[in-house]
């Protein structure tokens, strides 16, 4: 049981590195598309703040993800190595194709997978649902509508401003909202993985009740930070060239609309999409330039990776716990 714990404790750190690997992209594809910083500077930047995330944010998205969602009567160590193996399939299949799905939504899918194939539908703990599947649908709308405000709002306050002037005072204020985005990402994604591992010790008797562990948060943070160092070069392309064209201003719009929704979500214990909300700030922001500089059709392709991550990561940690079952009758 000790070894097998230990087992699904570095999967799950595992992907941690790759959910800040995957989702490197959302931190820096802004910053390093406007030139603000180099590749290599800006992943340092976003991993330092991710980090600084774990002193900074409490643990209300971790209790959500570890107890929230799923009956933890019905949750085994299968259940839970399952579940993760469902979430790093979808990971890396998606950055392979360049797509930025939501890591956090793949973990969910496949916990709330394996859950279901060992003991049914009855295992959803429904009010923990409703607020993450509604915000697979806001945090887009939001982070879209405050990128577009903040846009407008800009352009109105300096709007007699010489363009050269303006885009240096943004390159600086840039490095300020990737900090502040960073900081978000890493308080909201991190706490998803610290809920998974004090579940998997609560479920094996090593917790006498749920908490998370001070050594969980800092293992946690250290792995999503490494992952973000790391960086995921084909995702950063799509994020931060193929949405739309950003200039530093757009930039810091899209990052600070993103920042301003994480950090509420984060505070509101929602485990909400990172990749969702900067996408949709990008959107808000290209469309204000105009409709046409969004390339809408790279957008589509992005919502249906959004649509299918929670099913087939899902479905991939069904299959896996089924055939554990079968190798290991006692899951």
């Amino acid at each position: 049981m000790f070894w097998f714990v230990i087992i699904i404790v570095v999967v799950a750190l595992v992907f941690d590195f790759l959910n800040g690997f995957h989702d490197a992209a959302n931190s820096i594809a802004t910053v390093v598309s406007t030139r603000v910083l180099s590749p290599r500077v800006a992943v340092v930047w976003a991993a330092f703040f991710n980090f600084v995330a774990a002193f900074t944010f409490g643990t209300a998205v971790a209790r959500t993800m570890g107890r929230g969602m799923i009956d933890l009567r019905y949750v085994n160590l299968y259940v839970i190595l399952a579940g993760l193996i469902g979430a790093i399939f979808w990971d890396l299949l998606t950055w392979y194709f360049g797509l930025p799905v939501s890591s956090s939504h793949a973990l969910i899918g496949g916990y709330a997978g394996a859950a279901v194939a060992k003991a049914g539908w009855g295992v959803i703990i429904l009010a923990g649902w409703t607020k993450t599947l509604l915000f697979i649908i806001l945090s887009p709308a939001i982070g879209l509508a405050l990128g577009a405000g903040l846009m407008i709002a800009v352009y109105w306050l300096f709007r007699r401003w010489a363009p050269q002037r303006l885009d240096r005072y943004f390159r600086k204020l840039q490095l300020v909202s990737a900090a502040a985005y960073s900081l978000g990402h890493g308080t909201n994604d991190a706490q998803k993985t610290m809920g998974i591992i004090a579940g998997t010790l609560f479920t094996a008797g090593y917790l006498d009740h749920f908490y998370i562990p001070r050594w969980v948060i800092l293992a946690a943070f250290a792995a999503i930070s490494l992952g973000t160092l790391a960086g995921g070069w084909r995702i950063v392309k799509t994020m931060g060239m193929k949405i739309t064209k950003l200039k530093p201003v757009g930039g810091f719009c899209a990052e600070t609309a993103a920042a301003i929704s994480l950090l509420g979500t984060a505070a509101a214990g929602i485990p909400v999409s990172t990749t969702h909300t900067i996408a949709g700030g990008i959107m808000g922001v290209g469309s204000v330039q105009r409709l046409s500089a969004v390339r809408w059709g790279m957008a589509r392709s992005i919502v249906w990776a959004w649509v299918l991550t929670i099913p087939v990561s899902g479905l991939v940690a069904a299959i896996c716990f089924w055939a554990l079952h079968r190798a290991f009758p006692a899951a």
